[in-house]
C-alpha cells in the first residue's frame, strides 16, 4: 500500500527544507547563484552552522554547487522547490485566516 522507501525519502528531503534557517537560504538563492562569502553574512549566524545547513542541502539534493578558486557558489537546483513552498504559504494563509474567523466568530 505505502512505498516505504520512498515516504522514508520524501520526509528526509522536507526536513531538509523545514528549518527556518535553510528556508531562508533558499529565498535568499531564489535570485540565482550566490557565493557562501555573500549567503553567510546574509544569515547572521555563525560561518560554521550555515556551512552545514549549505551542506545537508545540497547532500539532499536542494542545492548544488561549484568551486571558483576559494569560493563556493551555490544555487537551487530544482526551482520547483518554490512551488512547494508557494502552496506551504497558500494553506498557511488559509489557516491563518480560518483561525482569526473563528475567533472573531467567538468574540
Amino acid at each position: 500500500m505505502f512505498d516505504e522507501d520512498l515516504i522514508q525519502i520524501e520526509s528526509d528531503f522536507l526536513k531538509a527544507i523545514a528549518q527556518p534557517t535553510r528556508l531562508k537560504i533558499l529565498y535568499f538563492l531564489k535570485g540565482g547563484e550566490r557565493c557562501a562569502c555573500e549567503i553567510i553574512p546574509k544569515m547572521k549566524e555563525d560561518q560554521s552552522n550555515i556551512s552545514r545547513h549549505l551542506t545537508h542541502m545540497k547532500d539532499m539534493g536542494i542545492l548544488e554547487s561549484r568551486k571558483e578558486g576559494v569560493s563556493v557558489y551555490y544555487k537551487i537546483k530544482d526551482k520547483r522547490v518554490f512551488t512547494l513552498l508557494s502552496l506551504v504559504d497558500e494553506m498557511v494563509k488559509a489557516e491563518i485566516k480560518e483561525k482569526a474567523r473563528k475567533v472573531k466568530i467567538l468574540a
